[in-house]
């Protein structure tokens, strides 16, 4: 490695550094997945079980535990907060800005590798999973490494790398079935399928290899099933899969979606690349492509594409992240295009242009509207017939006063690298863009989400954080996790018997959290005994039930 080359590797970790790392503790984690993770961590070093993961001190069967076990050893040096859990994934983020110029300078040059780093770091939900608690943005990087490996493996490394390319590629796919589950083998073994079938079968492959792949694959991927087993837990392992399956055959409660609910999101949440990937999205765009490494790139960057969009079209349960590892794909895609564009091999089409100026000025207009909310509310009361929606709407946020120009920066760098591009594509055009994008997402992120909360579940993580060293139970009439990590809960405070708490003799004061909304107020007070109304905030409304007093005789 050359001078130039280290320092560019310099400069994208600390880019990296800058764009992921602060305000990660400035806005509470966020209910479900953020705040299932972080507790599961808590509970990990609170109980000191490191080999099982917990919800309220009992086994949590949906998730192996590698991601957990990144954020509790994040929580030991740091303690148990919103940055700690969040940490990994901007380590995560600063890895993959670093592989992804790597891996592109070798496949396209180095100005390839910068302009697939840029794409994806300017990119709105890329960006913003590396500033979150979720398992995603590591799940995500460990399955596309073993995707590269062994595409290497199959197209152009052979010799002595063979073997190594197969042990990195099944080294990896472990490490996203121990991250999240075998969905990451699945992912591979359809994408690897697809090509299989693309190629006409014509596979060169040597048995010794097949067996280091199948062995590193067992070892690292199947290293905590088998751990579980020989150590009675074998009833995690049927849970486990019972879960996965009925996740792809059902649709889990709360996370419903219509048919094209993945396309819809790659589009608006991976702007501008989304938009910029488009040209390539034709036959024959390799025709003409000399370079052979950057043509099986694409290829191998195409069929996984296709694989996770379907796949989770087919999945009945529709959550956001799961169709995130498109953006490696998506943005490999977009950065061949815009490539294209600056040798003169593809256009800048005027409906581009559109396309880009319309997203980014619905978002633009959309964060701008969101600061002046509280300035014009009051004429949307009427139009609310939902009670809890009604009643949240009444927070107040605090804004600085500057929020506005974010939505219009990003407006403005949209309209002008639309018109300079057109002209001259360049890779210094494509920077005002880049620019624009990040300077929004980053700013929205710091001074917009914080304030969104108050509109959510401040008052509940408020409520929760003034329990803690109380000895006593609670119970939210809703799903959540919130209560758990946000009161410190400890294990002489797990239980969750609905029964007993609402109408048993309890032995300790038991909170009740309810959506301030007249029926599910009405089902709580159906249901409890004695309770006694605390106080009502925004979205909620705090009741308790304390024990009764013992008869002395």
């Amino acid at each position: 490695m050359n001078r130039r080359e280290l320092m560019i590797q310099l400069a994208i970790v600390i880019f990296g550094a800058i764009l992921f790392l602060p305000g990660l503790g400035g806005v509470r984690l966020f209910d479900w997945d953020e705040i299932n993770f972080a507790e599961s961590a808590r509970e990990m070093l609170l109980t000191g079980d490191l080999l099982n993961v917990q919800i309220n001190f009992e086994s949590f069967w949906e998730k192996p535990p590698l991601f957990i076990w990144m954020q509790a050893l994040c929580m030991k040096i740091f303690g148990v907060n919103e940055m700690a859990a969040r940490l990994p994934n901007a380590i995560a983020g600063i890895v993959t800005l670093l592989l992804l110029f790597n891996i592109g300078k070798r496949v396209g040059g180095e100005r390839f590798g910068l302009l697939w780093t840029i794409l994806y770091a300017c990119s709105f939900f890329p960006f913003f999973y590396f500033k979150s608690g979720i398992i995603d943005p590591w799940f995500n990087l460990f399955i596309f490494l073993g995707i590269y490996f062994f595409s290497r493996y199959a197209d152009l490394e052979k010799g002595e790398k063979m073997g190594r390319n197969a042990a990195l590629s099944a080294m990896f796919i472990g490490l996203g079935i121990l991250t999240k589950g075998p969905v990451a083998f699945l992912i591979f073994a359809l994408t690897f399928g697809v090509w299989l079938i693309m190629c006409k079968f014509k596979f060169t492959f040597r048995w010794r290899d097949v067996a280091v792949y199948t062995v590193v694959l067992a070892i690292v991927g199947g290293a905590w099933f088998i751990l579980q087993i020989a150590t009675g837990h074998y009833t995690i392992i049927k849970d486990f899969i019972l879960y996965q399956i009925r996740l792809f055959e059902t649709q889990d409660a709360g996370h419903g979606g219509f048919l094209l609910y993945h396309f819809v999101i790659l589009f608006f949440g991976v702007f501008p690349a989304s938009i910029l990937a488009l040209p390539v999205f034709r036959k024959g765009i390799l025709k003409g492509e000399e370079n052979e490494t950057l043509a099986a790139m694409f290829r191998w960057c195409m069929i996984s594409f296709w694989v996770v969009l379907i796949l989770f079209t087919i999945v009945r349960t529709k959550i956001i992240h799961y169709s995130s590892f498109c953006y490696f794909p998506l943005t490999f895609l977009a950065a061949y295009s815009v490539s294209g564009m600056i040798d003169g091999r593809i256009r800048f089409r005027k409906w581009m242009g559109g396309a880009l100026i319309a997203i980014a000025s619905l978002f633009g207009v959309a964060v701008t509207a969101l600061t002046l909310f509280d300035r014009f509310k009051v004429y949307l009361y009427p139009l609310v017939k939902d009670e809890y929606t009604l009643h949240s709407m009444k927070a107040t946020s605090e804004w600085i006063g500057f929020e506005p120009i974010i939505g219009i920066v990003l407006i403005v760098c949209t309209v002008v690298f639309c018109r300079r591009f057109r002209r001259s594509a360049t890779a210094s055009n494509l920077a005002i863009l880049a620019a624009g994008s990040i300077f929004f997402i980053f700013t929205t992120m710091l001074c917009a989400v914080g304030e969104v909360e108050k509109y959510s579940q401040a008052p509940a993580i408020d409520f929760y954080i003034g329990k803690q060293g109380e000895d006593c139970y609670i119970y939210p009439m809703e799903k959540s996790y919130a209560h758990y990590f946000y009161s410190a809960r400890q294990p002489e405070n797990r239980c969750a018997d609905r029964e007993w708490l609402t109408t048993g003799d309890i032995d300790k004061p038991c909170y009740f959290v309810v959506k301030n909304d007249p029926k599910k107020v009405q089902e709580l007070l159906d249901v409890v005994q004695d309770e006694v109304k605390l106080y009502e905030e925004n979205g909620f409304v705090f009741y308790v039930r304390h024990p009764k007093p013992k008869v002395q005789f």
